[in-house]
């Protein structure tokens, strides 16, 4: 059983399988699990704002009878530097059963996971959003009969934007074991990107789980249209994360403009594709709102999976699967 939830890649297929199945049983039977996580306790680490990731995770633990810990960082001394991660990890390791952490260091979340005995999860770094993009996967999954396809190897994604942050690194990891194909149109400039090693990984993981029969593709491009046909998927984030300064919000609008998703460049998907956003969301830069308040968007089914994905991983670390 996996320790800890880093990284999409810290999961096997048939993990993710176990997940995804689980999470629809939660969703579909939610009393039949009441009582599941009956003295468990999970902390819950911020750094940075959050909505659906703190109120989900509190949610899930409270209706499975499990107990939650917030700790924010303005009270922490390890956020203000007087305590050393390594430390943190050894002491809540005597206190918790578990620890979601949603901070800014996906390298300082690895060194709390290294030093820590109880399950880590990854609530956001600037690296990977893991939970995010497995709530995603249960969501396109949903969808399955809509989108006419049997599995994630028949469809194609793509998604539109600042491609070099958590999402979608955490989406190419997931569309790699899964099967599913993916297409990202972005400027042609580092900082919107995904990370190489992001990609290496993703080639790593296609071949190690698909055959060659199946040839995952991962394709990079700044031509929206090129992009997006044939896509079963529309997804698209925030064109200023919490790591960009507010100054630079004209610049980065200027450059990412033409990747906004709007009615015309939906045209160019499927009859049957969706929308997807993992909110917060602004009408009208990275996408219309036609688009995310049409019938298309699927994205507050997205924020309510948060919770049942949740309940998922909880158990899978918490109750032994």
């Amino acid at each position: 059983m996996t320790k800890h939830l880093i990284s999409i890649a810290d999961l096997k297929k048939l993990e993710i399988e176990w997940l995804l199945k689980k999470a629809q049983n939660l969703k579909k039977n939610p009393k039949k699990y009441h009582k599941a996580l009956y003295e468990k306790v999970l902390m819950t680490f911020f750094q940075m704002p959050s909505l659906r990731t703190e109120v989900s995770f509190d949610v899930a633990m409270f209706k499975m009878g499990g107990e939650i810990v917030d700790y924010h960082s303005e009270t922490s001394p390890w956020a203000a530097g007087k305590e050393s991660v390594e430390d943190v990890g050894k002491v809540i390791s005597r206190y918790v059963d578990a620890v979601m952490v949603r901070m800014h260091d996906h390298e300082e979340l690895k060194k709390l996971a290294k030093n820590a005995k109880i399950p880590v999860i990854n609530g956001l770094t600037s690296y990977e959003h893991p939970c995010q993009v497995l709530s995603d996967l249960q969501t396109i999954k949903e969808n399955f009969k809509r989108l006419n396809v049997k599995s994630f190897k028949d469809l194609k994604l793509t998604y539109f934007g600042d491609a070099r942050n958590n999402v979608t690194h955490s989406l190419i990891l997931a569309c790699a074991i899964m099967g599913m194909n993916i297409s990202i149109a972005c400027p042609n400039k580092k900082e919107y990107m995904p990370n190489p090693e992001i990609i290496r990984l993703a080639l790593k993981l296609a071949k190690k789980y698909h055959t060659k029969s199946h040839k995952f593709k991962v394709e990079l491009t700044n031509e929206p249209e090129r992009a997006i046909k044939g896509a079963d998927i529309v997804y698209t984030d925030s064109w200023m994360s919490y790591r960009i300064p507010k100054e630079e919000k004209p610049r980065r609008v200027k450059d990412l403009f033409k990747f906004q998703v709007d009615k015309n460049l939906m045209k160019h998907a499927k009859h049957t594709a969706i929308f997807m956003h993992d909110l917060p969301a602004l009408r009208g830069q990275e996408v219309s709102k036609d688009v995310i308040d049409g019938k298309q968007s699927v994205v507050f089914d997205q924020a309510e999976n948060r919770m049942h994905m949740e309940k998922a991983i909880l158990l899978w670390f918490l109750k032994n699967k």
